[in-house]
């Protein structure tokens, strides 16, 4: 498990994004888990930019404000497992001789120079040895994560500032990849996708470890103010909009009677087309640089090809997005479940947090499930 720092107590996960933070709290109950709190906050445009953060301190109180609003079981603990921003690191897997864990470490450090396009004196560097579904080898993977201390740095800053105690801080493709993947483990090659408010984040997975991640700007905020633009009504009324039609009307939704409901709906959907076009675009751009890259290393086809897309982030709630985007790429594209490794199925128990809801969660779930792993 990559991790910057780690201690040894039960955490609740921390979520922290450009705009909003999320709160989620497990428990143990009966040798299963159930939610036991969640929570969510706004932060204001300009604290947090590109996942770099400029104001520690109003990042601080917005994390005391939103603790004393969680909604579930009161937060008993002040340790966290957080996450930081995707657009900031730098993943790579790497091949490397089969030797003892002492030499492993100051190889990979040695290793990790040429692909880490900064000082190594100004990054974190942490790294861990994939499992291998293939049998013994006399080579290992290995996956290394690196981000700028002065990231990780402003991130701890403003956690301590809250009073809190990071147990672990992670890189967040890490976190949705544990709450997504069943049992962390995929026999083929899957990609998720995290729409978020601010950008969308893709992830490859494969085995048991990440295999490539990416951000591009396309978001869920993006799309609203294509609507409220197209359609001249505030950004508030474009979001309602946006989560009541999204692009069902495109498949064979049955027609609402009032020739103004109708209009609306075609307005909605053709306000959003340039822009999900454009995204389907450019998940294909990075299949393919992902499916060639991979053809390189002599792997089977079946080892190399996406079979399967899933979605989560705030932006999957949009109707009609996985049927639109998988016949724009003849792909199987699904919604992901992040309680596919936190409740059990078929459900004995329903979640006070509703399941679409719980989609813009999924960094929040897969950091909770690592503040349980030591407990």
């Amino acid at each position: 498990m990559l991790e910057f720092l780690t201690l040894k107590p039960e955490a609740f996960g921390l979520d922290i994004s450009d705009l909003s933070l999320k709160i989620i709290k497990l428990k143990k109950k009966g040798g299963s888990l159930r939610l036991a709190s969640f929570g969510q906050g706004e932060i204001r445009p300009g604290i947090i930019k590109n996942g770099e953060i400029k104001d520690p301190g109003a990042l601080s109180k917005v994390i005391e404000n939103s603790l004393k609003k969680v909604r579930g079981e009161d937060l008993k603990t002040q340790y966290v497992v957080a996450c930081l921003p995707e657009e900031k690191a730098f993943l790579e897997i790497i091949r490397m001789p089969l030797m003892e864990e002492k030499e492993l470490k100051s190889a990979v450090l040695f290793e990790a120079e040429n692909y880490i396009p900064l000082p190594m004196e100004q990054v974190y560097l942490d790294f861990e040895v994939i499992p291998s579904l293939s049998g013994p080898s006399d080579k290992i993977e290995v996956l290394i994560a690196a981000l700028p201390k002065k990231i990780i740095d402003s991130y701890v800053e403003a956690i301590r500032g809250a009073g809190l105690f990071p147990k672990a801080l992670e890189v967040e493709s890490q976190s949705i990849a544990r709450a997504l993947v069943k049992n962390g483990v995929s026999s083929f090659p899957v990609l998720l996708i995290d729409l978020g408010a601010t950008r969308t984040s893709f992830i490859i997975f494969s085995g048991c470890s990440l295999r490539f991640t990416s951000s591009i700007s396309v978001s869920s905020q993006g799309f609203t103010k294509a609507i409220s633009n197209a359609l001249k009504v505030s950004l508030t009324e474009a979001e309602n909009l946006k989560l009541k039609w999204g692009i069902e009307g495109a498949f064979g939704i049955e027609e609402e009677k009032k020739l103004e409901v109708q209009n609306q709906r075609k307005q909605v959907f053709e306000a959003l087309i340039p822009s999900l076009t454009d995204l389907a675009e450019q998940i294909r751009k990075y299949i393919d640089y992902y499916q060639s890259h991979t053809k390189e290393n002599n792997l089977s086809r079946d080892k190399r090809e996406i079979s399967k897309i899933i979605l989560c982030g705030g932006g999957a709630r949009l109707l009609g997005l996985p049927e639109f985007l998988s016949s724009q790429l003849k792909i199987p594209v699904e919604l992901g479940n992040p309680w596919v490794n936190i409740l059990p199925a078929p459900l004995k128990e329903i979640p006070s947090l509703p399941f679409k809801e719980s989609l813009a969660y999924t960094t929040a779930l897969g950091l909770a499930l690592r503040g349980l792993e030591y407990d």
